[in-house]
């Protein structure tokens, strides 16, 4: 896979002129996932997905491993960025990468608390006719392998789904001995609520180590799977955008 910061100018120039329709951003952060997960599980994730295609005709920008992720503030190691502030930094290398011609991209995020921030700058970079970047989280194309895998959908934090996936693509940062740990302090789901009323805006309302499911029914065969699944769906992703032409995406005129 082409990476873009192993590229020269003569190079990088050569590719979007000939080759090159569709640039992938990974998003993620550093954030606490336990007592067993690194902090930069989310980073890492979509990092090791986003070059895990191969295609001659889209290029991997550097990762933007830090995100939107104040609610973790309890927890040491976490860093953050407020919602506007990310919103407006991958907004703004997503059009200098457009500004060399690749205004297409996938934004290829591991983290779900960057989700409403990359919806709003993808809308203004489209709404300027500048590119047309379709934010994508690495689980949002499962299929029902989640719930084949562990038997649930959709992902927690730092369960089963994130502790495999962390395994898989770099076994060596998982603590599997602080596991149970993290286990054992973890909520079932996400959030708290009082008589209907959503009252856990941080995870240490709920969560005592940090996690959410259950960590210790991740391995690395299941991430394996996971890797495959979202690496095959992110090359179906930007294989229909390349062939879009980008007047094709641009907003309807008014009617």
């Amino acid at each position: 896979m082409r990476l873009l910061h192993e590229e020269t100018t003569t190079s990088a120039g050569e590719a979007f002129d000939d080759e090159v329709e569709v640039a992938i951003l990974p998003t993620g952060s550093v954030e606490q996932h336990g007592p067993a997960l690194p902090l930069g599980t989310d980073f890492l994730a979509a990092e090791a997905v986003a070059r895990g295609i191969d295609r001659d005709d889209a290029v991997v920008l550097p990762t933007v491993p830090v995100g939107v992720s104040a609610h973790h503030r309890q927890f040491d190691g976490t860093l953050w960025a407020e919602p506007e502030t990310f919103e407006d930094y991958v907004g703004e290398i997503c059009a200098s990468i457009a500004s060399h011609g690749v205004d297409k991209l996938v934004i290829c995020n591991g983290h779900g608390g960057n989700e409403d921030a990359l919806r709003r700058a993808a809308r203004r970079l489209r709404g300027d006719r500048i590119a047309f970047a379709a934010p994508w989280n690495w689980w949002s194309s499962l299929d029902g392998l989640d719930e084949e895998l562990f038997d649930r959908s959709g992902i927690g934090h730092a369960d089963a789904m994130e502790t495999s996936m962390v395994a898989h693509v770099a076994g060596e940062l998982v603590r599997e001995a602080e596991l149970a740990e993290a286990e054992a302090g973890a909520a079932d789901s996400w959030g708290k609520s009082v008589h209907g009323a959503g009252v856990g805006f941080d995870t240490a309302d709920f969560s005592e180590s940090g996690a959410v499911g259950r960590p210790t029914e991740g391995t690395a065969e299941k991430g394996e799977r996971l890797y495959a699944q979202a690496t095959d769906e992110l090359d179906a992703l930007v294989g229909w955008l390349a062939a879009q032409p980008f007047d094709a995406l641009m907003p309807e005129p008014h009617r």
